[in-house]
Order: structure tokens, then sequence, then C-alpha cells
């Protein structure tokens, strides 16, 4: 089977790329599901993890907050590293970090320990996760490629309910916060042993270097609005952070006149120009930061309300996601069996269901039944973000796999990040009034509209025919 490409031309695809094996799907899915559970699952052991290590509070801010900050950061050159030295090596090299670090975290004596140990994490973390659809692109393609995807995203949206979930089944069972960590090594362990027969061996290297000037611009200019984002709310929104963000701003800019530069010269920039002019990138990013803002958010201020407002466990809150997870896997995986055409008008409509269902959410805040119906509504309309993905990728050359890769993860974690900041400290500060369901609703509502509105430039755009 053949697919065109954005300068219609049609590459052959070597027939033992057509196929790909059932297990190499499930140890960089597995892997990944692993790197996503450590996002969430301290959450519920910081109250032990402070008894016991004697924490003050910006330590366990640090510990929950370190492993996103270093993740988002290093993502991109995560992706670069793989497309250097290997997507194989770059996978089991970020693998096997991950799981020592992880058991350095299981293991650590003191709060500093531990809070490095878990800035080791979220670097394995991000040499490990460009490389899963990295994978996927390079090795999947027609109808097993759509469903390799629809599996894809719902494991990076599954991982965080999952993530609430079992560290509050792990802690409700009196074990202590040491096996939030821990139980992740030998499934680690397990990983590596079978990704060295499973993962096909790195025939192709990207050339043209690293872009150090790049990387170091871009991860700056990542590093400073991250920081303030994440632990913003918990300092109460401080002088330093406002100006850390203005300063990303002008960060960013640096980093594009550095890649002019780099392009100018014939070099090869850290994200290719020929990524973004891919029919559908450009609103697929738009689509993707919105998207998993206001999904991030639903997670973040639904657990704070389910648990500090309804007294739920942190067993109970978990389990009322659920149905929101159940139904966004639903439509995730379902979407490749329908007709093309159906497929790209099933993305609008998914925000179409999702904002008025983020509002009869805020109407539906005393739990129960109707609150369970509004998120399963939820997770049906954003479960068509599998497919966004997909067709923002459709039409990127396997040669710009990495550079994608790269600037997709990284979209969706800021969007993330920004949904938890801004919503969820909409969330806090109204707290107890009695408006902040309401007011929390009005929000996600209007971030789905948004995710919408760049969804109709994503499928109304064009694509080349494909021909089988």
């Amino acid at each position: 089977m053949t697919r065109a490409i954005a300068v219609s031309t049609t590459p052959v695809i070597p027939p033992e790329r057509t196929r790909a094996s059932g297990l190499l799907l499930t140890v960089i899915l597995v892997g990944q599901f692993l790197a996503i559970l450590n996002v969430n699952i301290v959450n519920v052991a910081t109250p032990t993890i402070e008894a016991d290590l004697r924490s003050s509070g910006a330590a366990l801010q640090m510990i929950v907050a370190g492993y996103t900050i270093v993740y988002a950061v290093l993502l991109i050159t995560g992706a670069r590293l793989g497309d250097l030295f290997g997507y194989r090596n770059a996978f089991l090299g970020g693998l096997a970090l991950f799981t020592l670090m992880t058991l350095g975290a299981g293991l650590a004596a003191s709060t500093g320990w531990l809070i490095g140990f878990r800035f080791g994490q979220g670097a394995g973390a991000a040499l490990m996760m460009p490389q899963v659809l990295t994978l996927i692109q390079r090795n999947y393609h027609g109808a097993a490629r759509g469903r390799a995807i629809a599996l894809w995203s719902a494991v990076v949206s599954g991982g965080i309910v999952a993530g609430q979930a079992l560290g509050g089944i792990l802690l409700g069972f009196g074990a202590g916060w040491r096996v939030v960590f821990l139980v992740v090594v030998p499934i680690g362990a397990l990983l590596l042993i079978a990704g060295v027969r499973a993962l096909p061996a790195d025939d192709e290297r990207g050339q043209g270097g690293l872009d150090p000037w790049g990387l170091i611009s871009l991860s700056a200019a990542v590093l400073l609005l991250v920081v303030p984002l994440v632990l913003g709310r918990d300092l109460g929104w401080p002088p330093w952070g406002w100006v850390s963000m203005g300063l990303s701003v002008v960060v960013f800019g640096v980093f594009v006149a550095v890649e002019r530069r780099v392009t100018a010269r014939g070099g090869r920039p850290l994200i290719s120009a020929g990524v973004l002019r891919a029919p559908g990138m450009r609103p697929g990013l738009g689509v993707l930061l919105f998207g998993p803002a206001t999904w991030g958010a639903f997670l973040f201020t639904s657990a704070l309300h389910l648990q500090n407002d309804l007294h739920l466990s942190p067993l109970a809150s978990g389990m009322m996601m659920i149905p929101c997870a159940l139904a966004f896997a639903v439509v995730g995986l379902g979407w490749p069996r329908l007709p093309a055409r159906q497929q790209r008008t099933l993305v609008p409509f998914g925000y179409v269901v999702a904002a008025p269902a983020y509002l009869g959410l805020g109407l539906a805040d005393g739990g129960g039944v109707a609150y369970a119906l509004m998120s399963a509504l939820i997770g049906a309309g954003l479960g068509v973000q599998v497919a966004v993905t997909n067709i923002a990728t459709a039409q990127v050359d396997d040669a710009h796999a990495a550079d994608a890769s790269g600037a997709l993860l990284t979209v969706i974690q800021l969007g993330q990040v920004i949904g938890v900041s801004t919503v969820g400290t909409l969330f806090i500060s109204h707290q107890g009034t009695g408006s902040a369901t309401m007011l929390t609703a009005a929000a996600l509502a209007g971030l789905a509209v948004l995710a919408g509105t760049c969804s109709l430039f994503l499928v109304r755009r064009r694509r080349p025919a494909e021909r089988g």
C-alpha cells in the first residue's frame, strides 16, 4: 500500500514495514502508559510522603511538579536524539533511565533525593515518549496506523485517570507511598527485555546534527513558561512568575530567529519547515493545545471537587472517572472503523458534544448518576482527539516523523499544563463560594469551543487523494 504526501509523490513502503508486530505496539504503549501514570500517581501519596520524610510545602510541590517540568522541557530534545541515534536506542535508553530513576524514587531516604529522582524520571520519560509516536508513524500504515494511533491517544488520556485510581487503590490497601514507585520497576524491567526483541533495528539515522542553539533557546522558552504555570498557583502567582512568562515569549522569538538562520545556512532546524507545511499540521497543533487543556483541567478540578467538596476517597474519586475514560476509549478506538469522510466530520462534532456537557457537569455538581453521565459525554466528545492526531500527521513525511512527534507531544503537554494552571486556579479561588463549579464548567466549555473552532480549519483543509 502507498500513501500520497504533501509534494504529491508516492513513496513505496517496503513490504517488511507494512506489517508490524503486536508485541512492538504493546511494548511502546505500555512504556508510554508508565510514563504518563507517574504524572499523577504521586499526587495521592503526598500526605504520606510529607509525614514520612517531613517534607516542606515547597519540597512537596517539587516532588509533584519536578517530573512534569523536566519532561515538558526535554521532549523536543528527546525527539531529536531519537532521530540522530535511533528510535530503538532512544526508547530503550529512556525506558532504562526511567525505570532506574523510579527504583531510586521508591528507595529515596530523603526529600532531596526523591526530588532528584523525580527529575531523572522526567528526563527518562522525555527521551522515551517521542519515540512512541515516531515508531508508530514509521512502522504502521493505512488502517493499522489509524488503530495504532487510536490506542496511543487512549493511553495518553487514560493514563491520567488510571494514575489517580491506581494511587488510591494502592494507598487504600495500607501500602506506603514507596509502593506507588516500586510497583512500576518490575514492569519496566520486563519491557526492556521484550523491547530488545520487539523494536525494529534503526536502519536510518537523521542527518544535520543536534541544532544545539535551537535546543537551548526552545528549552529555555518552555522552561520559562512551564515553571511559573506549574508552581504559580500554589505560590500565589508571585511577580517573578509573570516576568518569567513574559520572558518566555521573548526567548521563543529568539528560537524562531535561530531556526531561520539554521535553515538559511542549509542546516537542519529543530522543527523542520516541512513539518509545519504538511496539510493539517498547524490547525492540528491548535486543536491539540486547547483539547488537552480542557481534558487536563477537567480531570484536575474534578478530583478536587469530588474529594474536597463531596468528600469521596481518592479511590472513589478515581472510580467516578471510569465512565469518562470508557467513553473516550470507545470513541477513540471506534473512529478508525468509520469511512474517511465521517472520520473528519466527527472531529468538530466531538467538541459540539463536549462543550454543553461541561456546562451540564456544572449543574450536576452533586455527583451521582447525573455527574457520571455528563462526564461520559465529555469523554465521548474528547475521544475525537485520536482523529486529530491522525489527520494532523497523515501527510507528514517519514523523514520528519521525529520532528512531528516532538512538536505534537510538547504542545499536548503545554496544553495540559496551561489548562490545569488557569482553570485550576479559577476553581480553587472560588471553592466554597457556591459558584466554583459553574465558573469552572463555563471555562472548560470555552476551551472546548476553541478546540472545536481550530478543528474546523483542520477538517476543511484538502488532502491529496490516497492511493491504494
